[in-house]
């Protein structure tokens, strides 16, 4: 098994893509940390950490740990990277999923809803991966896959939803900046981003509802081109924006509609490409 005695630390990790990630590599024999808030049944949002848990572990052979937290904090993500290397030892791949969307233009924003994509999405992902730092440096084959796009200077892409592209560039220039930064020591830093919308809680609620959702491809699009990333060297594979499906389609996949929610519909593409 490709991922066996692994440990995986995905954030964000309660459903969509990142539980989708878990599945994925608990398959091939990793240990998996989940990390989400939600702990208790949320009217909106399907699932827990805890059922995210159940559904990873009858995925695989390895052992899974959800941990609530917040990584807005940095007393949370202490706990966190403590809980884990106390539990499985060390950490060898973290995934950088948590993320909060809103797509309104600038007048529209108010400043709790830009605090919030940004301490998230651009503080949260870098202490995040600033904590794990000590740990990776230990790993055999250590990596850090952010899911974010790749830096398009479109100035289109800023005028329509100003605040949410400046905090998703921010998790993609850490990315940029860990690549160069831990290259003497083999912490492989990437990007990971869909190439068309995926069918996930926040296109459900907050997108486009059932219409977008059935011009959508399911989590595990991403989930599989993940899996393909997360085993190359690290020394080697550093630095890059990867797309799903130009992940995939290199590792001889040329069938896509198994990730259709709906193959009778037109895919919608994602943002930022």
């Amino acid at each position: 098994m490709l991922y066996e005695n692994k440990t995986v630390l995905i954030t964000g990790g309660t459903r969509g893509i990142g539980k989708s990630i878990g599945i994925r590599l608990a398959k091939e024999g990793a240990n998996t940390v989940i990390v989400g808030k939600t702990a208790q049944p949320h009217p909106k949002l399907d699932g827990t950490i805890f059922t995210a848990a159940e559904e990873i572990a009858k995925a695989g052979p390895g052992k899974v740990l959800p941990i609530q937290g917040d990584i807005r904090f940095e007393e949370s993500i202490d706990h966190i990277v403590k809980t884990t290397i106390e539990t499985f030892g060390g950490i060898d791949i973290l995934i950088n999923n948590a993320s909060a969307i809103n797509l309104f233009p600038t007048e529209q924003v108010e400043p709790k809803r830009f605090d919030l994509m940004h301490s998230i999405n651009v503080r949260g992902t870098f202490l995040m991966s600033k904590a794990c730092i000590p740990a990776l440096k230990k790993a055999h084959n250590p990596h850090i896959l952010n899911l974010s796009p790749p830096l398009n200077m479109d100035p289109n892409w800023f005028a329509k939803h100003l605040a949410y592209t400046m905090s998703k560039y921010g998790m993609s220039m850490v990315v940029l900046g860990l690549a160069e930064e831990l290259r003497t020591h083999r912490i492989a830093a990437n990007a990971l981003w869909p190439k068309t919308t995926i069918a996930t809680a926040a296109v459900q609620n907050l997108l486009g509802g059932d219409f977008l959702v059935q011009r959508s491809r399911t989590p595990e699009i991403v989930a599989d081109a993940a899996f393909y990333i997360l085993q190359k060297p690290s020394y080697e594979c550093s630095g890059n924006f990867f797309i799903d499906e130009e992940v995939l389609r290199e590792n001889g996949v040329t069938d896509f509609t198994q990730y259709a929610v709906n193959p009778e519909q037109k895919l919608m593409m994602d943002l930022f490409l």
